[in-house]
């Protein structure tokens, strides 16, 4: 699937309140749907691109053999999760943020992966 279709994809997971497919070197949104005036999708991408590079750091440092799946970092009333694609694209993340009291969190990582793996860059 391209990313246009990505996008409506992961909009269309219960909960789903914006989405952004973001490239991590240089922190920029290859698309986004949803959010709005209170979720600046592009402000969110380049501060969750420190997100991941922090914790590539961290585990560069610690010499973890290993990759990371996905980020999940819990508000009070959302939750905000980061998948990083595989291996072949390992510069781009996508980026969704749910409301936490309508989502259903193991389903939203379920339909995230599969996109992820549809998702054709």
């Amino acid at each position: 699937m391209n990313i246009d279709t990505a996008l409506k994809e992961a909009m269309s997971i219960t909960g789903a309140v914006g989405v952004a497919l973001v490239d991590y070197d240089s922190g920029m949104s290859l698309g986004t749907s949803g959010g709005g005036e209170w979720l600046d999708l592009d402000v969110a991408a380049a501060g969750n691109t420190e997100v991941v590079r922090s914790k590539l750091r961290v585990m560069s440092s610690l010499s973890l053999n290993d990759t990371i799946e996905d980020i999940l970092i819990t508000l009070h009333r959302q939750y905000h999760l980061i998948r990083l694609m595989n291996s072949s694209r390992n510069s781009l993340f996508l980026y969704l943020v749910l409301d936490r009291e309508r989502a259903n969190l193991a389903l939203a990582r379920h339909y995230l992966k599969r996109i992820e793996a549809d998702l054709q860059v």
